[in-house]
């Protein structure tokens, strides 16, 4: 990225961030939400009632706050009875602090009203751009660092309404960018994917999305093979680089043979080329073997393509 790009990005981020505080009153410092809480005591309750007990110290590096202003928030917190302190047993120069009753009610309804101001924005967008709000609010979060990797396992399912152009538009970005390919390739895609919509043959053929929060991420088809009735080729494997190291191509591979196996395929064949590196070990896994190779041009720079095949009847 260079030197002008980054600084559109910069750009971009900051007002995205002004706007979005402008939008969801954030900058009201003298009611939050609509309660009597500024927006640093907000910050306090809010950490707090994530956790029974804390030391001063892990709150103000939580919040990344100034410690005379941490301290006269405290203060005024404990007179109106929204938390307690004591003495860590464990170290009597430490103090803990934590929520009172009174604390946990006044942070519950800013819960609350959180909930209801940001459920009033989203519920005037249709369950289409909620579901695009939410891939990219998932997205930026991952980009930024700021979300940890979810426990829950990538999703295969049927291409959506329109996912068959992201399958040709991510293959045609993905491969130019780290591969220098020309548009002869996106072409390509575009024809296998053309086929596949106008004649695919569900007994025979079919196509999968891996789906991770929330968004596409990788792809994968089987369809009969020029060749002859009884041979499937595995086309258009891809795995967005943010969501590899999951094994999504693997589990795409298996799907895939899985499937041609229940078709009633006798083969599985494949085209890939020698600078595919980790594709190629995901063939080899899957019990794939090398059959022929030769040099070509196809995709503006010089490659090695592979043909590779599966015994489906061992």
């Amino acid at each position: 990225m260079n030197d002008q790009t980054t600084t559109e990005v910069v750009g971009a981020l900051r007002e995205f961030n002004r706007d979005y505080t402008r939008l969801i009153g954030a900058l009201d410092y003298r009611h939050r939400l609509g309660t009597p809480y500024s927006l640093p005591e907000a910050r306090v309750l809010y950490e707090l009632a994530a956790g029974r007990r804390m030391p001063v110290a892990s709150l103000r590096e939580r919040l990344d706050m100034d410690a005379g202003q941490l301290s006269r928030l405290l203060s005024r917190a404990e007179a109106a009875g929204l938390l307690v302190r004591e003495r860590d047993t464990a170290d009597g120069r430490r103090q803990l602090i934590a929520l009172s009753g009174t604390g946990r009610e006044a942070a519950a309804l800013l819960d609350r009203r959180s909930e209801e101001v940001t459920g009033a924005l989203v519920r005037r967008l249709s369950p289409a751009e909620q579901a695009r709000l939410r891939a990219a609010v998932r997205s930026l979060a991952r980009l930024l660092g700021l979300a940890p990797r979810p426990a829950a396992d990538p999703r295969l399912r049927p291409p959506a309404p329109g996912e068959l152009g992201w399958v040709v538009q991510r293959h045609g970005a993905l491969y130019a960018a780290e591969y220098g390919w020309n548009g002869a390739f996106e072409a390509l895609v575009a024809e296998v994917v053309a086929r596949y919509a106008r004649h695919g043959d569900p007994a025979a053929e079919a196509a999968w999305i891996a789906e991770w929060e929330g968004e596409p991420v990788g792809s994968v088809l089987c369809v009969a093979d020029e060749s002859g009735s009884t041979t499937a080729r595995l086309r258009l494997l891809l795995v967005e680089p943010h969501a590899r190291g999951l094994g999504i191509g693997a589990a795409l591979t298996a799907r895939c043979v899985e499937f041609a196996r229940a078709a009633g395929y006798d083969r599985l064949t494949l085209w890939t080329n020698e600078s595919l590196g980790h594709a190629r070990r995901i063939y080899r896994a899957a019990g794939f073997t090398l059959t022929d190779s030769a040099p070509h041009t196809d995709f503006g720079r010089p490659e090695i393509g592979q043909n590779w095949t599966l015994d489906l009847a061992r």
